[in-house]
């Protein structure tokens, strides 16, 4: 699979984009904030169309599918053009098709097993979830002894109060979260204020 960059960021912003969300001015708000990648979840009917519009109106962006469930929305997600895919947990057959198809993926862990199992495949990048719930810090900190070369996105939970202690962690090579573009937000400039208060830090 290719190199995965998250270009000038360690914050991943999370988006679940709903109707009352102007794609185009919710992703010009994050531009402007300096974020130049985020993640757009398959949560809602709607995702695949701002996926797709949102790929043609900002072709620099660097964007990611998250909440991939099954090798048919990896599929959709690879012809719409976008540049990494996440998943909440591990599925086989979705990490194949990704290797198949040289596509920056990256799957979903909560326990050692499942990371055994990533291993297998070569994926040594990893979506840590639910983050906060699982144990913190202090579970993340378990898996460097067994998994020294894992490194790790930890997601679910993570905010702007904890952000900052979790990307101090050896491991830890970005953060993702929903608090810079809160689902249902449509405050843009607000939205630009926090960008701008990630990358200051």
């Amino acid at each position: 699979m290719k190199n995965l960059t998250f270009g000038n960021i360690n914050v991943l912003p999370i988006l679940d984009i709903e109707k009352n969300v102007d794609p185009e001015k919710l992703i010009n708000a994050l531009i402007d904030g300096k974020i130049n990648t985020v993640e757009i979840t398959l949560r809602n009917d709607e995702a695949f169309n701002n996926i797709n519009l949102i790929r043609k109106k900002f072709p620099d962006l660097i964007l990611g599918v998250g909440t991939i469930v099954n090798v048919d929305q990896l599929k959709r997600t690879i012809d719409l053009g976008a540049d990494f895919g996440i998943s909440p947990g591990v599925e086989t057959e979705i990490i194949k098709y990704a290797k198949e198809n040289n596509f920056s993926y990256i799957p979903g862990v909560s326990t050692a097993s499942e990371i055994i199992s990533c291993l297998k495949f070569d994926c040594k990048f990893l979506k840590l979830f639910p983050a906060e719930p699982l144990g913190g810090i202090s579970y993340l900190n378990s898996l460097s002894g067994p998994f020294p070369n894992v490194s790790f996105c930890p997601t679910g939970g993570i905010n702007s109060g904890n952000y900052l202690s979790w990307l101090a962690q050896k491991n830890v090579l970005c953060v993702g979260g929903s608090w810079i573009a809160p689902k249902n937000d449509n405050n843009y400039d607000e939205i630009k204020k926090r960008a701008l208060e990630v990358l200051k830090n």
